[in-house]
């Protein structure tokens, strides 16, 4: 998706040699121009799939998510939550998630009531690292007998091991924006 990469290289920021910093158009500030193209692009590259739910990790994959979901016809979004808090279900589905960025395990959760075994689920992100949080969300799925159509990925890094361990389970990836490397401040897309 050559206007992702675009903006990746235009407003991008690398730090070190493993870190992108996408925040003034993906995951704190939004573009919603191009989040309607990313919902567009997920809709082609799955359009032969029946999708019942889009399922992804609460904060940043919510409002991808839900633009995506406007492209399937309005279906309904539900996102495992980090947090534990009063008003969430006690009967949840639950899997333990290391974050890279953050560099601590926390436990995400998703109400039962959400998610049934007739669901065929599209798991939506904006980051693939090593794959922790998609598994986690894939892990819920499997709990619930549901089942995993796919997993759409805004940015992956190809140079950690989060496809191939997603690939290694049998789910299917669709990553809009692969980055080959990081070096020197440059970042390089795998064509």
């Amino acid at each position: 998706m050559e206007t992702l990469k675009m903006k990746i290289l235009a407003e991008g920021t690398v730090i070190g040699s493993e870190i992108l910093k996408v925040d003034s158009f993906l995951n704190h500030q939004i573009d919603i121009n191009l989040f309607n193209e990313i919902g567009q692009e997920f809709k082609e590259r799955f359009v032969s799939n029946e999708i019942t739910k889009i399922l992804t990790v609460e904060a940043s994959g919510i409002g991808i998510a839900c633009i995506v979901a406007q492209y399937f016809g309005n279906i309904p979004v539900v996102f495992a939550k980090k947090h534990e808090a009063t008003n969430l279900d006690s009967d949840t589905y639950e899997a333990d998630v290391f974050s890279f960025t953050k560099n601590k395990t926390y436990k995400i959760r998703t109400s039962k009531k959400y998610i049934n075994p007739e669901d065929k689920i599209l798991i939506i992100d904006d980051f693939l690292a090593n794959g922790n949080a998609v598994l986690g969300l894939v892990e819920i799925v499997e709990q619930a007998r549901a089942s995993v159509v796919g997993v759409g990925i805004v940015i992956e890094k190809a140079f950690q091991n989060g496809r191939s361990r997603i690939e290694a389970t049998g789910v299917r990836v669709e990553s809009l924006a692969i980055v080959k490397s990081i070096k020197d401040n440059t970042i390089v897309f795998k064509e």
